[in-house]
């Protein structure tokens, strides 16, 4: 936010409306209401009527009974109302909940159930699985909204409602959003990120993607993830650029909107990127000339993919990050092809160490620091974190330490101060005595001819405990000879770091990130 114009913060126990990310459209409304803030593919809002429909939402929510602290469920595609409800919320001093529009009814109804929303917004088109969803609860929200179709309930009520004309004070760390994890190691857990995590997090993508007020950014990445609301979406309209949202993912539109409205950057996972290049035309770097960057992440992207992007003319970024952060490291534009399969260096707001796993244990006093090129696990601390798990405080106990969170993931550093991951601490596998991080393997076979994307899973064995198995995609056309692939591995890797299986998926599972679904693998026979 403009910091010539906007108050120094209270400090962060103190409630005031100043913490309430509620408030950040009616500051943008008083300095450029009439600007774009925010398109879709039906409605074009400019900041001072972004900002009253966020204000209606607000006053809606507090007319139907709802009060600071109550749950609102989001289970929409992405839309200019998603952003309206997520404000409106946190404007009245709610929390939202933004539920993956792809998830079956009885996950639905777990996080339901799990999140108790006092009301909850879904798209027209999802009332078959909303009922069905709602039929496996234990908790029915007492608002149930419907977004789009024919007279949209949503629209009409919005029409109606009157503006609350106020924000509510909050704390720093009062919950706004309670984000579910993926779920790629089981149940998912709901983590409460604070207003101060949204404004922290917002400031360090300021200041690593250089955002502008002028910048224009297109948003195809889902809403109900972090990369999409947390990373690309809330920094922008922090920032009070503006906003183009497209509701899927088609390679062609979205470089069509890159030439048409202008757009500055935009961003998405490695398997977004790499449909996107083979969507790309000749030349076609002459027509984005506004275009500085696209950002990735949620896995690691491949750095012939970034070298390809970048023969093209486009500058591919690296980040890393986790719904419980948002961003933890980003790569600056010009390091991206020196430092091409680094996640770049640690964000501006917060503390980085990388822990010796041995030395991990329940006090931080214990933990000591890897060297340079050794294998650690990541922790951080600052205003970028959560401040817990939902009504689960062994889960939090167990990952917050001392005001540290352990994010699970291993990485190296260099001695210019820039992270590689490694893999997740859970994901390592023991094989005869030795570890084996999955993600060092698969970026090996990433590179193999052929290979579009790889996952390592480990399974027992009898003699070495485990051993890796590999779940392939190809390239169409493509046929895999596993023995030549043996023999040009060995030639890259240990031979206890090999997998002892090969299996050509035509798809493999993903979660709605993006993010290869490996526990569903681990239980395939």
């Amino acid at each position: 936010m403009d910091p010539v114009t906007s108050p120094p913060l209270p400090p962060e126990n103190q409630a005031s409306s100043l913490h309430n990310i509620g408030d950040w459209p009616n500051h943008w409304a008083r300095i450029k209401p009439g600007q774009l803030a925010i398109q879709d593919d039906d409605s074009r809002l400019d900041w001072s009527t972004f900002a009253n429909r966020v204000g209606r939402l607000a006053g809606w929510l507090t007319a139907r009974g709802l009060v600071a602290g109550d749950r609102v469920a989001i289970l929409l595609r992405n839309r200019t109302g998603y952003l309206e409800i997520v404000f409106g919320t946190a404007q009245m001093g709610g929390i939202s909940i933004p539920i993956n529009l792809r998830l079956t009814p009885r996950e639905i109804a777990f996080q339901i159930d799990d999140g108790r929303p006092s009301a909850l917004f879904f798209e027209s088109g999802l009332s078959a699985t909303v009922e069905e969803a709602l039929a496996l609860c234990h908790h029915s929200p007492e608002v149930q909204v419907s977004v789009g179709g024919a007279s949209d309930p949503y629209e009409v009520g919005l029409g109606q409602a009157t503006p609350l004309g106020r924000v509510s004070p909050v704390s720093a760390q009062d919950p706004a959003i309670l984000m579910y994890t993926s779920g790629t190691t089981g149940t998912p857990k709901g983590a409460l990120l604070p207003h101060r995590k949204a404004l922290y997090n917002s400031l360090n993508a300021v200041i690593s993607f250089g955002i502008q007020h002028d910048d224009r950014v297109l948003v195809v990445a889902p809403l109900f993830h972090s990369l999409g609301l947390q990373i690309l979406a809330m920094p922008l309209l922090y920032s009070g650029g503006s906003l183009f949202l497209q509701d899927h993912f088609d390679p062609t539109n979205v470089w069509r909107a890159v030439r048409n409205e202008g757009i500055t950057y935009f961003g998405g996972v490695p398997a977004m990127h790499q449909r996107l290049y083979d969507a790309l035309s000749p030349g076609s770097d002459r027509h984005l000339s506004r275009l500085r960057f696209v950002f990735s992440a949620g896995s690691a992207i491949s750095i012939e993919l970034i070298r390809k992007f970048s023969e093209s003319g486009i500058v591919v970024l690296q980040g890393y990050g986790q719904t419980e952060t948002s961003t933890l490291c980003c790569m600056r534009a010009e390091e991206a092809l020196q430092k091409a399969g680094s996640v770049g260096r640690p964000v501006h707001h917060a503390k980085i160490r990388i822990i010796l796993p041995e030395t991990v244990g329940r006090r931080s006093a214990e933990w000591r620091d890897s060297g340079v090129g050794v294998t650690g696990e990541i922790v951080v601390r600052g205003p970028i974190t959560m401040v817990g798990y939902w009504e689960r405080p062994e889960a939090t106990s167990e990952i917050l330490i001392d005001d540290w969170l352990r994010t699970g993931d291993l990485a190296q550093r260099d001695r210019e101060g820039f992270l590689t991951l490694v893999g997740r601490a859970r994901e390592m596998l023991i094989s005869g005595g030795e570890n084996v991080y999955p993600a060092e393997v698969e970026a090996v076979y990433r590179e193999y001819p052929g290979i579009r994307e790889v996952a390592i899973v480990g399974i027992p064995h009898p003699t070495w405990g485990e051993v890796g198995r590999a779940h392939i995609q190809l390239e169409p056309g493509f046929v895999l000879d596993r023995k030549i692939l043996e023999e040009w591995a060995r030639e890259r890797i240990a031979p206890f770091k090999l997998p002892r299986e090969v299996v050509v998926e035509k798809d493999l599972p993903r979660t709605a990130s993006g993010k290869i679904r490996k526990h569903l693998l681990a239980k395939r026979s």
